[in-house]
Order: structure tokens, then C-alpha cells, then sequence
């Protein structure tokens, strides 16, 4: 592992972020933990979700749903929501 990299909690190792994603601890977490594969990943996914599920990341319900994701998915190493066709729209809470 060299400076650049990162051990990633997804796939073992990779490029390290540039910089947090969030000023928050979810981005200080993300930043140590995820790769920039993994995240750009993440990026790819959160898109169909939002628009798959019509969320308007400025709604807080949206975002929250995306933090949960974040979550499951990057930092718990979970599979996340999968695109349910039949909800299409809406987020099924």
C-alpha cells in the first residue's frame, strides 16, 4: 500500500478520496475507510436510486434514506435497497 492508496473496507484496496465527501463524521469515516473506486461506485448507484425513487436530495427524508444507504452499503458492507420496480417513485419507508 502506498500513500495514494487506501485499505478499503469494500474491495481491500484502492485510490485514496481527495478529500470527505461530507464535512461531517459520515465523510471523515468515508474518507478513511472507502476507496475512490468504491465511492465513484456509490456515486453511479446513488443516481439510479434518486432517480429511480424521484428523491430530491434537497428533502431531508431523501437524504436520509441516502445516508442509511451509504450506510448499508459502503461502511457495512450490506447490499443496500435494490431497485424495486414495483416502487418506482416513491421510497417505501
Amino acid at each position: 500500500m502506498t500513500v495514494d492508496t487506501i485499505e478499503c473496507r469494500r474491495c481491500s484496496e484502492g485510490p485514496r478520496l481527495a478529500k470527505a465527501p461530507f464535512k461531517t463524521d459520515l465523510g471523515e469515516r468515508i474518507i478513511t475507510s472507502i476507496c475512490a473506486n468504491c465511492w465513484k461506485e456509490w456515486l453511479e448507484h446513488q443516481t439510479v436510486l434518486i432517480n429511480h425513487y424521484g428523491l430530491d436530495p434537497r428533502e431531508q427524508k431523501s437524504r436520509d434514506f441516502l445516508y442509511e444507504q451509504i450506510e448499508q452499503v459502503l461502511l457495512d458492507g450490506g447490499r443496500g435497497k435494490d431497485v424495486d420496480t414495483s416502487q418506482q417513485g416513491s421510497i417505501e419507508w
